[in-house]
């Protein structure tokens, strides 16, 4: 184990600037997840701590040993790519072995004896003189896995590791990490555009957005307390709704374009033009003339295209002029058209400074 610093990490290729002065300080044994779009520089960085990518400035260090200009196999780092990168014509063993060959680790005995508790730590040592096209795709992702394990590296770097896997065996290989992470300790960089796997991976997640830090926390504050407008949307899909934070009777209230009002959350100091940040699951779903649950504030909107979603259903629900995502379970069946009643825990709320502001 060991911890990871990065110092104003800039980088460009030609005259585009793709990360803007990023600085990072990860703990040893630590799970963080870089997150975000496609082309938002993350791999990029990945690749720059692997020694893949050179820096335009700033600098690495691995354990208080600056490693910037160190190429990878110096660094004592090992780095899973999506695509596995497996030999075909090599059995399981034979991959998972086959680094500590390239970097004279350890006499013939050891290499064996390593790659012999890398399998079983991925509990595939069953599977060792299977070749690659023998195995399932998660298999091939465990093997992947424990061949970047193997060397007993100081840092694991994770670039999208489980984008090529269903639906189904991401789950499986959630828990997977998770518990692999509990047993090895290694310090962990994974790149992800995916926020649930962020989310149920991470010690701390890193949300990056066009080469810049939008915001770093652990996964429930980041999520519950997001400081942007772009982590509000990205994280838990929120919508984002324009309206005018005035005095009320009873404190601040948010008038939208309609002019209906939604009381705010106690503490808010933001006066004049404001995005409030509403998340699909935090808005309440009701029939005109039903009663609401004490705490809740109302909205009156029209009910428009339902989207089936299993265990829920997802609705698109019109404010006037403005469109917002609801999430209600399956057995709600309302009428599209229809006038509906939206309610609102003003505590759940997120009112942030408007674009311009």
């Amino acid at each position: 184990m060991a911890n990871l610093r990065l110092r104003d990490i800039r980088k460009s290729f030609g005259q585009t600037e793709v990360l803007h002065g990023i600085s990072l300080d990860i703990p040893s044994g630590a799970f963080i997840s870089l997150l975000g779009a496609s082309g938002c520089g993350k791999t990029t960085l990945l690749r720059i701590v692997a020694g893949l990518e050179s820096t335009t400035n700033g600098t690495v260090e691995i354990d208080g040993r600056d490693v910037t200009h160190l190429p990878p196999e110096k660094r004592d780092i090992a780095m899973m790519f999506q695509s596995y990168a497996l030999l075909p014509h090599l059995n399981v063993a034979e991959n998972v072995r086959f680094p500590l060959r390239m970097r004279g680790i350890g006499a013939p005995g050891e290499q064996r004896d390593r790659v012999r508790e890398a399998l079983e730590t991925v509990q595939l040592g069953h599977l060792a003189e299977r070749r690659p096209r023998q195995l399932s795709g998660g298999q091939q992702q465990r093997v992947a896995l424990a061949r970047a394990i193997v060397s007993r590296p100081k840092v694991l770097l994770l670039d999208e590791p489980l984008s090529n896997l269903d639906a189904r065996l991401r789950e499986d290989m959630h828990v997977e990490l998770i518990e692999l992470h509990k047993r090895l300790g290694l310090t962990t960089l994974f790149v992800t555009h995916d926020q649930e796997e962020a989310l149920s991976l991470s010690d701390h997640i890193v949300l990056i957005n066009e080469g810049r830090v939008e915001q770093e926390d652990s996964p429930t504050e980041i999520y519950t307390n997001p400081a942007t407008p772009f982590a509000s949307s990205f994280l838990g899909a929120a919508n984002l709704v324009a309206a005018v934070v005035e005095d009320g009777p009873g404190g601040p209230v948010a008038r939208f374009e309609d002019g209906q009002t939604l009381p705010l959350p106690e503490g808010c100091h933001l006066r004049g033009p404001v995005t409030l940040a509403l998340r699909q699951e935090d808005i309440g779903l009701f029939a005109a003339d039903e009663t609401l649950p004490d705490g809740r504030a109302t909205l009156r909107a029209r009910l428009g295209t339902r989207v089936y979603l299993g265990a829920r259903n997802r609705y698109v629900v019109h404010l006037g002029d403005t469109r917002l995502r609801v999430l209600s379970g399956a057995d709600r069946t309302l009428e599209d058209g229809g006038t509906v009643q939206l309610g609102v825990d003003p505590s759940r709320i997120r009112v942030l400074p408007a674009p311009d502001g």
